[in-house]
């Protein structure tokens, strides 16, 4: 028998719940149809959620027993969930998807058949248009996925979604990685492994709104570029290179100055210098460290 671990990040999902039940039941009877060898196992992670979430992931997993919940103190960021959620999953293969229905379940199938028959190691999605999502937002993540290519080490595909299925190797290895910021898009690109690419639409949330608001995302997208790339650490130690060595060119115009004009205000000369130069010199360090 092969388990298949599907794990859903939730918070203040209870609307959308039962509806995502519903239809993961009917994707899971047609994939235990097809494939007689198949187990499955739902895990939800409620994210510090403040509705009936955690009361309806109780009863769910009351009358269900595939279904198992790990329940945050508080939120804690769907990161978290995630990772909560790869060290517990049991299965040989392990799906990650949102409750939103927002990553379509219909396609869990066909992403089994690319890591099952055709040796991919990882089947995910990509968002090939960005329906019903602001304007302003999708100019932002377009912004975002092209300077992470270029100040970050790895390779971000545009329109990248955390809608995947993994073998258990691929999970391991991610596992593997102790980060304390975690930004899984990247990670998961980092790790390597092959990976095919599905494109879809985007879909548009059936019930409740976004958990994402413009700042989080902001905030998110920072820590993507900062967690894999020296590019800021760069930036610092060259600026500080260059206040050093203007400083030091200032310092000795300023000694050209006072020795053919004299000092007008006593120690100014000395206390300027000391500053900029040990400025630089500071600036340059930290950059280096």
């Amino acid at each position: 028998m092969k388990l298949i671990s599907i794990i859903v990040p939730c918070y203040n999902e209870q609307e959308v719940l039962p509806l995502f039940y519903n239809e993961i039941q009917k994707i899971i009877s047609g994939m235990q149809s097809e494939h007689k060898e198949l187990e499955f196992e739902l895990l939800f992670i409620n994210d510090g959620s403040k509705d009936n979430t955690l009361m309806q992931l109780r009863e769910m997993a009351k009358n269900d027993e595939r279904v198992r919940y790990i329940s945050f103190s508080r939120n804690f960021g769907k990161e978290a969930g995630m990772y909560a959620g790869l060290e517990n999953a049991k299965g040989d293969y392990v799906v990650i998807m949102d409750a939103d229905l927002q990553h379509p379940p219909e396609f869990i199938p066909e992403m089994y058949k690319y890591v099952t028959e055709q040796g991919y190691d990882c089947a995910t999605t990509r968002r090939v248009s960005r329906k019903g999502e602001s304007k302003i937002r999708s100019v932002f993540s377009r912004m975002f996925y092209n300077l992470s290519n270029r100040f970050t080490d790895v390779d971000l595909v545009q329109g990248a979604v955390d809608f995947r299925i993994m073998t258990r190797q691929m999970v391991d290895s991610v596992l593997s990685l102790a980060e304390r910021q975690r930004f899984s898009k990247g990670i998961f690109a980092w790790v390597g492994f092959r990976t095919k690419w599905i494109p879809y639409k985007n879909v548009e949330r059936i019930m409740g709104k976004s958990k994402w608001s413009f700042w989080g995302l902001f905030k998110y997208a920072i820590d993507g570029i900062t967690a894999f790339s020296v590019a800021p650490l760069r930036t610092v130690t060259f600026m500080g290179s260059v206040i050093s060595f203007l400083a030091f060119i200032y310092i000795i115009f300023t000694l050209i100055q006072t020795f053919v004009y004299g000092i007008v205000v006593p120690g100014y000369v000395t206390t300027l210098c000391a500053v900029l130069f040990l400025g630089g010199i500071i600036e340059l360090s930290i950059g280096i460290l």
